[in-house]
């Protein structure tokens, strides 16, 4: 499992680029994402639109794309009326809009019309299909605590994952990206589940932070690296949907714990405001002090690097062109 990443990041340098936010982009392609199943919802009302946004993250740069399933479960789904069908349906559904991108970005490089400044370069791109946390089926802002109360069990969890994880494993993602995940219980039931699933296709864990230190629960980010750590389906661990000041000092305290390559997605930096449901304006970085940071992140040791929440392509196309220039500069010295 761990020579996909492996294989990846040797064919880019050194460094892969991830994409970035999904759900403003497809607000801004006209989206409504007014609703408990956030960009999920588009799976069924626009994913046209899903998939125009996953061709923009290639064209820009982008060698990982994240399937719009980050806020998809079966429970989720049957509370707005589909059946377990239907709503297993999607979740697949959400892995072909992935594909059918790629496949397009493909021929585009195949006729190599890239006069309108596209990014068109044949290269591997592997398709990550996205497992959010509990907190964020809830739709309560709790993926931003970690406090899910003391009913919830290790047990809880797992049922509650299980057969969305094992349609998205067998779905022809490349990976599971396990994303946003707040506290060391939700980790330890994603690695039981996958060892118990015996799930075939390799995974990443990214933890957020709201402290730089701890994942947002209070729980010890270092316990919860090293629970990705000890776990074989695990190829990649870090940092997502956190804001980029912190991500210096996370990346520090993980590299104590772990030897596998290091992910990192920060958001912008802004806000959110759990009950309004809304990114409150003019708290976060512009994009040339968030790539300000990519250029350290990367001396590090992040090896797999992108963007969150209201990032956008002309984010990630900065992401490339400075991991790009790098990666020449390091070549002209060999």
């Amino acid at each position: 499992m761990s020579s996909l990443i492996a294989d990846l990041l040797r064919q880019s340098g050194g460094t892969a680029v991830i994409d970035g936010g999904l759900a403003t982009e497809l607000e801004r392609h006209g989206a409504d994402l007014n609703d408990p199943l956030w960009s999920a919802k588009c799976l069924f009302s626009s994913p046209h639109l899903i998939r125009q946004v996953h061709l923009d993250y290639l064209e820009n740069g982008a060698d990982i794309i994240i399937t719009a399933s980050y806020q998809a479960t079966i429970q989720g789904f049957k509370a707005k009326g589909y059946t377990e069908e239907e709503s297993e349906a999607m979740l697949r559904r959400s892995v072909e809009i992935a594909r059918e991108a790629r496949e397009l970005y493909y021929k585009e490089c195949s006729s190599g019309d890239g006069a309108d400044g596209k990014i068109l370069k044949q290269r591997p791109i592997l398709i990550a299909a996205s497992v959010g946390s509990y907190g964020a089926y809830l739709a309560d802002g709790s993926e931003y605590s970690g406090d899910y109360g003391d009913a919830i069990t290790k047990t809880t969890l797992k049922d509650f994952h299980r057969r969305r994880v094992q349609i998205l494993a067998d779905s022809g993602a490349d990976l599971l990206a396990f994303e946003t995940v707040p506290n060391k219980l939700e980790a330890e039931a994603y690695a039981q589940l996958l060892e118990e699933e015996n799930i075939q296709i390799p995974a990443w864990f990214a933890f957020n932070s709201k402290d730089g230190v701890n994942v947002v629960s209070g729980d010890s980010l270092a316990e919860c690296g090293s629970i990705a750590e000890s776990c074989k389906n695990v190829v990649a661990v870090g940092i997502n949907c956190t804001p980029p000041r912190f991500i210096h000092d996370l990346i520090v305290l993980l590299k104590k714990v772990t030897t596998k390559p290091i992910v990192i997605y920060p958001n912008s930096g802004e806000t959110y405001d759990a009950e309004l449901k809304e990114w409150v304006q003019n708290t976060g970085e512009t994009d040339e002090n968030f790539i300000s940071y990519v250029t350290k992140w990367r001396e590090l040791g992040a090896s797999l690097v992108g963007g969150c929440c209201r990032t956008t392509p002309a984010t990630i196309r900065k992401i490339y062109s400075v991991l790009s220039s790098k990666e020449s500069a390091i070549l002209g010295k060999e």
